[in-house]
This record gives structure tokens, C-alpha cells and sequence, in this order.
């Protein structure tokens, strides 16, 4: 179990914002020993009840790049995950599309689990107003905590980091580590370059039969709960539509 950090009040996460009295903070050292994984990465993870998405992860820049309609699209996102009583889970940040999901699913009324690893709570402006923050010891207990606590995982356009995470999710899918939906949210075309290398590795046979990548590709923030939504659903009710389920 995860316990309450010892550490000074967070600082101010440079929008103006202070430690809400209401947010837990606490700190993940313990989860880095080895019996304390419910769902290490490499094992499969525990059958969830079909259907249910309670929290989403949402994978996203810590900047606002370079166009209007990516922050449009993140703050869309959170309003969303507000309306359909979907919590967020994220990485703790208050800069860029991180900060603008994250607000917007707060406005909105919704919930927000930030996890962040001690050294980039001030890189990263980590945002202390959300309902849950937990400052990890490193990376790799961020990201294990991100996918324990997640019933499916979007990306929105980002950097180094996003891409690393979606490939992440992406590779334990394919090795048959979960079956939890992932969904690349291409808003304006941003993932089309990543998507037509996943073409071109399937061509050139290093994505094969019996190592397929599922996962599902929209061209808008309204879409991506729905999508969820319907790929987390029963088989037996579970409608096959080739325009949001992609397979190489």
C-alpha cells in the first residue's frame, strides 16, 4: 500500500494554485517492493468485471504544441470523462495538454489521480487541486501505477514520453499482458507519421500474424469515450467497426 508522504506542503504549481486541504498526496516508495504489485508488468492482470471503465489513462504533451486544436481536444477530453462519471488518471503535470485535461475534467465536476515521479513535481508544475496526487520515487512505479489503477489508455498528441508510454501499452498488448483498449486519439492527422510506420513494420513482417496491435484510432476528443466504452464491452455485445478498430 501506498503511504502518506512526510514531505514539506507542495509548492505552488505556477498557475496560482496551492495544495487543495481536500487532495491526497502520498508517496508510492512502498509500492517499489515486489510483493506490493497487484499487476506487475509481465503478468497478466486481474479479470476486471466486462464493460466497466471507471478511470482512463490519458497519455499527453507537457506542452501545448504547436496548434489551438490540441489543447481544444484535451480540454474536450476532460469534460467528456466528467459527463460519463470517468476518472483521469495522469501524470501529475500542470503544463500544457496535461494541465488542460486535467482542469477541464476538475471543472467539470470530475476526478482526477495525478502521478507524478519527486523529480518532476517542479519541472512539471505538478498540479496540486486534483483529487488524488501520489509523487512516486522514479518512473517505473509511475507507470505501473498509471496501468494498475486504468481500465483503458488514450494518447493525445505529445513528445518523446507519449509516444513511449503508447508503444509501452501497445508491446504488453501484444504479448498478451492485458486487454485493456487503447486508443490513439489522431487529432488533425498528429499520429499519422506513427501509424504509417506501424503499416510499414507490418510489411516488412516484423508485426506478424499471432503478434497482431490492436487498438483503436478517432479523429476527435467526442469520440474517444464512446470508442472505449464499446471496445471494454462483452463480446457477445460488442459491435465490430472497422472504421474506429485498427489491426496490424
Amino acid at each position: 500500500m501506498a503511504r502518506k508522504s512526510k514531505s514539506a506542503s507542495p509548492r505552488n504549481s505556477g498557475n496560482g494554485s496551492t495544495a487543495a486541504p481536500a487532495a491526497k498526496r502520498r508517496s508510492a516508495a512502498a509500492d517499489t517492493a515486489p510483493e506490493a504489485s497487484a499487476a506487475a508488468p509481465g503478468q497478466p492482470e486481474p479479470s476486471a468485471e466486462p464493460g466497466v471503465v471507471s478511470n482512463v489513462c490519458v497519455y499527453c504533451g507537457s506542452g501545448p504544441g504547436a496548434k489551438p486544436v490540441y489543447a481544444e481536444a484535451a480540454r474536450a477530453l476532460g469534460a467528456s470523462f466528467a459527463a460519463h462519471g470517468i476518472g483521469l488518471v495522469y501524470g501529475g503535470g500542470g503544463l500544457g495538454l496535461m494541465g488542460e485535461v486535467a482542469r477541464a475534467t476538475l471543472a467539470a465536476g470530475g476526478r482526477v489521480t495525478g502521478i507524478i515521479p519527486k523529480f518532476l513535481t517542479e519541472k512539471e508544475h505538478m498540479l496540486t487541486d486534483v483529487n488524488e496526487l501520489i509523487v512516486t520515487e522514479d518512473m517505473h512505479v509511475r507507470k505501473r501505477l498509471m496501468f494498475e489503477r486504468s481500465d483503458a489508455f488514450v494518447a493525445l498528441p505529445g513528445g518523446i514520453g507519449t509516444l513511449e508510454e503508447l508503444v509501452e501499452q501497445l508491446t504488453w498488448s501484444q504479448l498478451g499482458r492485458h486487454t485493456k483498449p487503447i486508443v490513439v486519439a489522431n487529432i488533425d492527422g498528429f499520429w499519422e507519421p506513427f501509424l504509417k510506420l506501424l503499416a510499414h513494420m507490418r510489411d516488412d513482417q516484423f508485426i506478424r500474424n499471432g503478434l497482431n496491435v490492436r487498438f483503436i484510432v478517432v479523429d476527435s476528443a467526442e469520440a474517444i469515450v464512446p470508442a472505449i466504452r464499446a471496445a471494454a464491452a462483452p463480446p457477445s455485445s460488442r459491435v465490430a467497426d472497422a472504421a474506429l478498430t485498427t489491426h496490424f
